[in-house]
């Protein structure tokens, strides 16, 4: 049997495959769940389970210590705000007077420095899951439209630049036309948009940030992604291979084909 490792679980399945993977692994995951955001169903299946409110960030880390804890992953969505908006304690308040920048970065970054303090390493958020990473080339829907190669040449720069810049992570275009940019609406609100002003068969591209804290911040993608793309009448969604998640895999798949969105993985590097 492996060490325990801490696990701070979010919403949605994404903290459940991560109990699924490392259990398939032979490791026992102590659960940090949260009030109004963790399933109960993943909560159940940690050993221990220690259940906090939003922004008790000193009961999150002395239930690490007291679990004997030296390694934890941050998965699911919680909301940076909500760290501190929701009766946060006073290691949560004294962290938050010290930012000078309070977004997703800077804010879940201080809670990794309190988490090194107290002797706890934060793993990568993909851990356990990378079996659920994106690969590249075709992973769902249909056939790639013929142009594919030369509207990721155009869109693929582009949506690295509005992700070093922290603006968003995703762009939507149409034969070399930016139809939108993702800001903070997010990515499915930025599908629909853009695919409306481009009156169907947009591409859209979702990328990672030069630098981005893979720790906290992994670009997900789900059957909620899908929608949004077949809601704004998209027809590609590229994503960047190795670096995205993509979440109920199977059920992604059946959407995709259902509504004829084509899935497509890039790494960056030349597109065949």
């Amino acid at each position: 049997m492996k060490a325990k490792i801490g696990l701070v679980a979010g919403r949605g399945i994404y903290p459940r495959l991560v109990v699924e993977g490392a259990q398939s692994q032979g490791v026992d995951l102590a659960v940090a769940a949260f009030h109004g955001e963790t399933d109960p169903k993943v909560a159940s299946r940690g050993q221990p389970t220690q259940w906090l409110r939003v922004g008790q960030l000193g009961g999150l880390i002395s239930f690490f210590k007291k679990a004997g804890i030296r390694e934890a992953i941050f998965a699911g969505q919680i909301t940076p705000q909500r760290l501190f908006d929701l009766r946060p304690d006073f290691k949560a308040l004294w962290i938050l007077a010290r930012l000078k920048e309070k977004n997703a970065e800077t804010l879940f970054g201080a809670v990794a420095g309190e988490l090194a303090k107290a002797g706890v390493r934060v793993l990568p958020a993909t851990t356990f899951v990378e079996d659920h990473l994106a690969q590249r080339g075709l992973m769902a829907g249909p056939l790639a439209p013929k142009n594919l190669s030369a509207e990721i040449s155009f869109g693929w720069p582009l949506a690295k630049s509005v992700a070093r810049l922290n603006i968003g992570q995703s762009v939507v275009i149409k034969n070399g036309t930016v139809m939108a940019v993702e800001g903070f609406d997010g990515t499915d609100a930025t599908l629909q948009r853009g695919g409306k002003l481009a009156g169907g068969k947009a591409v859209a591209i979702k990328v990672t940030s030069p630098g981005q804290d893979m720790r906290f911040d992994v670009p997900v993608i789900g059957p909620q992604t899908i929608l949004s793309a077949a809601k704004g009448k998209v027809g590609v969604l590229v994503v960047e291979a190795g670096k995205t998640l993509i979440l109920d895999r199977d059920e992604v798949q059946k959407l995709a084909h259902r509504h004829q969105v084509t899935v497509w993985g890039h790494s960056g590097k030349a597109t065949k």
